[in-house]
Parts: C-alpha cells; structure tokens; sequence
C-alpha cells in the first residue's frame, strides 16, 4: 500500500454519543496497523476531550522507561476554530481537516476519531472514511442514536439522526469521488451475562444490519484492563513487550481483538495477525 499513486485507506470511529470506546477502538487498530509495517496518521478530531491524543501523549510517556520503543503513529490534534462567526468557523475547521490529510498524503492508514457529538468538521470526517466504525454500548440507550424503535414489538419506526447523518455523508462521498463507505457498527461493553436485554440486542441488530446498510460486530467486553492501559498509553498488543502478568480476561480480550480486526477485511489486511494476538 506505500506505491505513491495510492491513497491512504481512511479509518473513522465515529458516534453522535460519548463513551462508547471510540478512542480505545483507535489506538488498538492503530497499534495493529504499526505492527504490521504500515505508515499511519492518526487525527484528533475530539481534541477538546482528547480521549486518544492523551493515549498517544501517555504511550510516548511509556517509551522513555523501555529499551524498546512501542510504536506510535504520527499523531495530530485538531482543535476547533475559535472564530465568533460560526460560516468562518466551519471554513477553517474544514480547511485544517483538508490540511491533516494533505500531510498524511503518503501514509498507507489515516485513523481519525470523532467527538460524541454532531459538528460540520465530524460530518466532513465521516465523509472522507472508506471504513466507519460506530462503537455502541449494549444498550437500547444507545441503539436510539441510530434508530427509533417501537417500544412494544422493537420494530423499526425510522432512522435516528445519526443514521440519517451517515446516509448523507455517503452520498457526498459518492459524489465526491464515487467512492463507497463500508459502515460498521459495534456492540461495544458486552456483558458476560446471557441477559434477555442482550437476546434482543442480538436480534434487533441483525434485522437493522440489513435495513439500515451496516455491517454488524460484536467488539470488546466490558473490562477494566481496557482502564488501566490507558494510562500507560499500551494496549491489548503491547503486552507481550512491557512487564505485565497475563490473566484469563487479557487472554479473552485478546481473542475479541482478533476476531473484530479479521472482520473489518481493511485492504491487505493479513488473516493472521500478529504473534502479539497469540493466546
């Protein structure tokens, strides 16, 4: 993928709802990425909550007491334009938008991560994604973000306005440069407990696959090892490289990790990842 008359294959986590694990979702396939010997732009575009700028500031941190450097993206936040005019604000918002990709023009991956919440600079963001992860928590709550439902046969009433957001930024790409969005979404924080909410979830997400235009996946489980890497900036895949005893929920999380990363079927995308990924 480095030929020069390639473009870099874009990344964008995106959700109109916070907490959903976008920045941890980032830095894994991020650091998957590295690994596997590709250059990679990483953008902030939540920088005023800076969720994943602050993983990459503690990952560098991380580095200065390893003899082996993890490897870390190129890495740019994007903070909003204080102009008081909001039409002057959104033209330098999208201006240093184009500008990142400028810079990131030779790179194989742009990874960009969004804020929770609806910005002309999210919506151009989502625009320019050839692959968009929407992570959710497992919980109606938030399957409301991207459909209504009827409260007594869980049938879909219409599309939320995330979806409907996402509708539009793909046929702006598609007029843009005739390109195609492959949507995916996540049920994020699983429990492990076989609960009649999580059944639902399960049905209610395969029939909205199909309504709706997106791929479905589960993502990772709930666990606090997700909590605690992020303050040394590590992840998942980093384990194998930094003093950390090996328990039965990193070795389950790790499986989850493998299984979402051979499913996004990212171009060139090796089906056996990493030895990092083993059990």
């Amino acid at each position: 993928m480095s030929e020069h008359n390639k473009k870099p294959y874009v990344i964008v986590l995106g959700n109109e709802k916070g907490g959903t694990g976008k920045s941890t979702i980032s830095i894994h396939l991020i650091v998957n990425l590295l690994q596997d010997g590709y250059s990679v732009g990483s953008v902030d575009v939540d920088a005023r909550q800076g969720t994943l700028t602050r993983y990459i500031e503690n990952r560098r941190a991380t580095n200065n007491s390893l003899e082996k450097p993890l490897p870390i993206s190129d890495h740019i936040p994007l903070m909003r334009s204080t102009s008081s005019k909001k039409e002057s604000a959104d033209s330098e918002d999208l201006a240093n938008l184009e500008g990142v990709f400028e810079r990131f023009a030779n790179k194989d991956f742009i990874v960009v991560d969004t804020p929770g919440n609806d910005t002309p600079l999210s919506r151009h963001a989502h625009s320019k994604a050839d692959t968009l992860i929407t992570p959710m928590n497992d919980s109606f709550i938030d399957l409301d973000v991207i459909v209504r439902l009827k409260g007594d046969s869980l049938d879909m009433l219409r599309p939320s306005h995330y979806a409907e957001t996402v509708w539009n930024q793909k046929k702006q790409r598609a007029v843009r440069d005739g390109g195609n969005i492959d949507w995916i979404v996540l049920r994020n924080r699983l429990s492990s407990i076989n609960a009649k909410n999580k059944e639902q979830m399960e049905q209610v997400m395969q029939a909205l696959s199909k309504r709706l235009g997106f791929r479905y996946m589960p993502g990772f489980g709930e666990r606090v090892i997700f909590k605690e890497l992020f303050l040394s900036g590590r992840t998942l895949l980093d384990l194998d490289q930094t003093p950390q005893e090996m328990t039965l929920s990193h070795i389950s999380a790790r499986q989850e990790l493998r299984n979402l990363l051979n499913m996004l079927n990212l171009p060139e995308n090796r089906q056996q990842q990493q030895h990092s990924l083993a059990a």
